[in-house]
């Protein structure tokens, strides 16, 4: 990405202004706003993200956030980078931003462990941390969406798929996220509270490292041989990892496919559901938590308390609600939410399956 700022000064003023960028991977930048800042006064704010593998980070959260940013202060100063999945280089990145004067982190944490001493850090020096997304115990806010609700979800669409196809039992597989992310904890927790009394065996469960897709792919590859027999559905804790997945399965001869569950409403996730691959994702409307994540960061900035309307582990929180994705509702979820267009969606490898789910 590369780093831009202009600063229009008015005719007969010689003011100027010195932004200094933090080099690292994935990009940075340092952005003005355009309006008068809602807290009245110009700050410096860091968006720290986690990693690229999971698309809706560069594509969504990013911009989302800068757009919001600006019109809720507008005098503020945008400070970004990702980290790529490593969580040291986010340390950096953190340290970096509050050397640059950052008054707010909004942090979305590698591992929400670790980030625990950004937390602390930003504490020693007066900076305030929003928890983005993933939890971090500490932090001065909190949002994202009902994490274990998002399980549930999952757990539940998936059992509702099995038993309209006349299934009540078989073998299930459990490929969940990170086992460095809080939030995929939540997921699996909100999954195995629907999954272990549905009377289906999960008969293999793996954390997948890094969200990867590939480790994904291999664990269910390794698999195979001993669930193939029985296997009626994967759990499969996000698209990226969903993808994974399936892969492994067409290449294991499993056909039909069975069940895969999802989640995030990728691009590639949606054509795959209405390819038939995947039975379902879950939408999580990044617009409004990275709207809530601008306004309360301008609060912040302003001295400001967070405006929450709940608590988690005694952080402030917002919590936003999840909905399931199947191919029924592709229309009244994604696409009237402008997430997708159908032109978007329905490339020519789906045209037929967008015109046989009514997407025109």
């Amino acid at each position: 990405m590369n780093n831009r700022l202009t600063r229009l000064a008015a005719v007969g003023l010689a003011a100027g202004l010195s932004l200094a960028t933090l080099a690292g991977c994935g990009g940075n930048q340092a952005t003005p706003g355009a309006s008068t800042p809602a807290g009245g006064s110009a700050a410096k704010i860091a968006l720290l993200l986690p990693e690229t593998k999971t698309t809706r980070y560069e594509t969504f959260d990013k911009p989302y956030f800068e757009e919001a940013l600006k019109t809720e202060c507008a005098n503020c100063t945008l400070i970004y980078n990702n980290a790529n999945q490593d969580a040291a280089r986010q340390q950096q990145q953190a340290e970096s931003a509050m050397t640059q004067g950052a008054k707010v982190l909004v942090l979305d944490a590698v591992d929400g462990k670790s980030a625990v001493t950004i937390v602390n850090q930003a504490k020693a020096k007066g900076v305030k941390v929003i928890a983005y997304d993933r939890f971090v115990a500490g932090s001065d806010y909190y949002v994202s969406f009902d994490n274990q609700q998002v399980g549930k979800l999952q757990g539940t669409t998936l059992v509702d798929i099995l038993h309209k196809a006349g299934k009540t039992s078989g073998d299930l597989v459990m490929v969940n996220g990170a086992p460095t992310d809080a939030n995929a904890a939540d997921f699996k927790k909100g999954a195995h509270s629907v999954l272990d009394t549905a009377g289906f065996t999960i008969k293999a469960e793996y954390d997948t490292p890094d969200w990867s897709p590939d480790k994904a792919q291999a664990f269910m590859e390794s698999q195979l041989t001993t669930v193939k027999p029985n296997l009626v559905g994967v759990y499969a804790a996000n698209d990226g990892t969903a993808g994974g997945v399936i892969t492994a399965l067409k290449a294991g001869g499993v056909s039909p496919i069975v069940p895969v569950t999802g989640q995030d409403a990728e691009l590639t996730g949606i054509q795959r559901i209405l390819a038939g691959d995947q039975a379902m994702t879950v939408y999580k409307a990044i617009k409004p938590q990275a709207q809530d994540a601008a306004k309360n960061a301008a609060l912040l900035a302003a001295g400001k308390p967070a405006a929450s309307s709940s608590t988690q582990e005694g952080v402030p929180a917002t919590l936003l609600t999840p909905v399931a994705v199947t191919k029924t509702n592709i229309k009244d979820t994604v696409v009237k939410d402008g997430f997708y267009t159908v032109a978007q969606i329905c490339t020519t490898q789906y045209a037929d399956a967008c015109k046989a789910a009514g997407l025109q």
